[in-house]
C-alpha cells in the first residue's frame, strides 16, 4: 500500500513542464509583439492561447496526471488581454473615448505590457480566489485522490497550485506598478528610447527568465527532498515493479459497518484510526469476482453475504496497481454476526457520519474519500436529474441517506456523472448559459455536458 502514495517523478516533471510552458507561451507573446508589427499583437496572443487551449486538450485527453493550472491561467490571460486590446482599439477608432496612443496598435510606440501585465494579475487575482470551484481543479482533485485519499502528489498539487497562482499574481502586479509608475513619472511621449523599451518589455522578459530558474531550483530540491524521505518511484521502478489488486471491503448489516477502532494510521504509525478491517492485496493484475467472493467470506466466516462492487482505479503513471472496493451486505441483525475472523466492532452508521463531519482525523484516510465519493453520488441523485436541474423546487431540501438506501441504491458508483453534477448544477451561477457554453466547446451535441 506504501507505494501507492509514492510521487512518480515524472509527476513532478509534468508539474514543472506545465508551468514552463505557460511562461515560455507568455515570453514569446512579449517578444514577438515587440518585433512584429504593433497591430499583430492580438494575433499573436491568440495564437499562443490557442496553442495552449491544444497542450490543455491534449494532456487531457492522455489523462497527463499533473497540475494544469498555469497553462489554464496563462490561457485566461492571453484571451483576456486580446479581448482588452481589441476592445480599446474599437474605442479608439470609434472616438468613445479618449485613448492613450500607447495602447493603441496602430500607432508607434504601441506597448503590450501597460494592458498585459495588469490584466494577468487581475485574472490571477480571480483564479486564486476561486481556485477550489475551477472544473479543472475540481477533476484533478477527484482523480488523484480518489485512488489512494489525500495522497502526497494530491497535497503536492494543491500546495504547489496556490503557490504559482500566487507567485504570478505578485510579479505581474509588481511589474504593473512598476511599468505604469515609469509610464507616468519618466516616460516622455515624443521618442521612445532603448531605455523605455528595457522598462516595458525586457523588464517583463527578464523576470520571466529569472522566475523560471527560480522554479527549476525549487522543483529540483523538492525531488531532492522526497527522494530522501522514500517518497519518490522513478519511472524504472515502475517498469520493474510487481503488479498488485488491492481489495477493500466494506462490511454492512442494516444500518451498521463492521470497523476496527483500533487500526493504526499509516502517515502516523502511533495514532489509533477507524477503518474497514477487510483489506487485502494480490500480486497479479486483475482478479475474478468469484475469487473476491471467496476472499471475504473467508475473512469473515460468513459466506452467505451479497457482494457488490463500489468502485475502483487504477492511476496513470501507475498503472499496475489498482484499488477495488467492495461492499458486503449480511441480512438480519449485527448481533447475529459477532464471531468475525478478524478482530472490530459493528458500529452505527450514523456515528461514522457524524466522525466524518466535525471529527474526520479519527477516520482512515480511504475511508474519508469513500464516503465523500458515497454521500455525493447518493445526495446529488437525489437532489438533481442527470441534466443537473432540481428535482424539487425547494432550495432548502437537504436529503439524508444510510446504509440501507446504499443496498437499496442502483446507481452505478463507478461513474463519475453525479460527481460532475454536484459541481456544476442549476445551483450554479449562469447555469444554462455555462452549459450551453461546455457543450459548445466539447462539441457534443447531447443537452448534459458530463464527460
Amino acid at each position: 500500500m506504501e507505494d501507492l502514495g509514492k510521487v512518480n517523478s515524472m509527476q513532478l516533471y509534468n508539474l514543472w513542464k506545465n508551468l514552463t510552458v505557460g511562461l515560455i507561451t507568455v515570453i514569446a507573446m512579449m517578444t514577438f509583439s515587440k518585433l512584429l508589427p504593433f497591430f499583430l499583437s492580438p494575433v499573436v496572443s491568440l495564437l499562443c492561447a490557442a496553442f495552449l487551449y491544444v497542450y490543455i486538450f491534449n494532456s487531457r485527453v492522455v489523462h497527463n496526471s499533473s497540475c494544469l493550472i498555469m497553462p489554464f491561467a496563462m490561457l485566461y490571460c492571453l484571451i483576456g488581454y486580446s479581448f482588452v486590446t481589441i476592445g480599446l482599439n474599437v474605442m479608439y477608432a470609434w472616438g468613445v473615448k479618449p485613448i492613450p496612443s500607447e495602447l493603441v496598435f496602430f500607432t508607434n510606440p504601441f506597448i503590450p505590457s501597460l494592458i498585459f501585465n495588469p490584466i494577468c494579475f487581475v485574472i490571477l487575482l480571480f483564479l486564486l480566489v476561486r481556485r477550489n470551484s475551477l472544473q479543472i481543479c475540481v477533476e484533478c482533485r477527484m482523480h488523484n485522490e480518489t485512488l489512494s485519499g489525500r495522497s502526497t502528489i494530491g497535497s503536492i498539487f494543491s500546495h504547489e497550485a496556490h503557490f504559482q497562482l500566487r507567485n504570478l499574481m505578485i510579479m505581474f502586479g509588481v511589474l504593473s506598478v512598476l511599468i505604469w509608475t515609469y509610464y507616468l513619472v519618466f516616460y516622455v511621449n515624443i521618442n521612445i528610447n532603448s531605455r523605455d523599451w528595457y522598462i516595458f518589455t525586457w523588464l517583463t522578459i527578464i523576470v520571466f527568465i529569472l522566475d523560471e530558474v527560480y522554479l527549476i531550483a525549487r522543483y529540483y530540491n523538492l525531488y531532492l527532498d522526497l527522494k530522501e524521505s522514500n517518497e519518490i518511484i522513478t519511472p524504472e521502478e515502475l517498469n520493474d515493479m510487481t503488479a498488485k489488486t488491492y481489495l477493500r471491503y466494506y462490511v454492512i448489516c442494516g444500518n451498521y459497518i463492521y470497523v476496527d477502532t483500533h487500526a493504526l494510521d499509516p502517515s502516523a504509525p502511533y495514532k489509533e484510526i477507524i477503518d474497514t478491517p477487510f483489506f487485502t492485496k494480490r500480486s497479479v493484475n486483475g482478479i475474478s469476482l468469484d475469487e473476491v467472493k471467496r476472499i471475504i467470506s473467508r475473512m469473515t466466516g460468513y459466506p452467505d453475504g451479497e457482494l457488490r462492487f463500489f468502485y475502483g482505479r487504477k492511476t496513470d503513471d501507475m498503472s499496475k496497481h489498482s484499488i477495488l472496493r467492495y461492499f458486503y451486505f449480511l441480512d438480519g441483525e449485527p448481533k447475529d454476526y459477532n464471531e468475525m475472523n478478524v478482530d472490530g466492532e459493528w458500529m452505527d452508521y450514523e456515528k461514522i457520519k457524524y466522525l466524518y463531519s466535525s471529527n474526520p482525523g479519527k477516520l482512515a484516510k480511504l475511508s474519508v474519500t469513500d464516503t465523500t465519493r458515497l454521500a455525493t453520488i447518493i445526495l446529488t441523485e437525489k437532489i438533481f436529474d442527470e441534466n443537473g436541474f432540481r428535482k424539487s423546487k425547494i432550495k432548502m431540501y437537504n436529503p439524508t441517506f444510510n446504509l440501507i438506501d446504499v443496498r437499496k441504491s442502483q446507481l452505478d458508483f463507478q461513474d463519475d456523472k453525479w460527481l460532475q453534477i454536484s459541481v456544476f448544477n442549476s445551483d450554479t451561477p449562469m447555469f444554462r448559459l455555462k452549459r450551453w457554453w461546455r457543450s459548445l466547446m466539447s462539441g457534443s451535441k447531447r443537452n448534459n455536458s458530463w464527460q
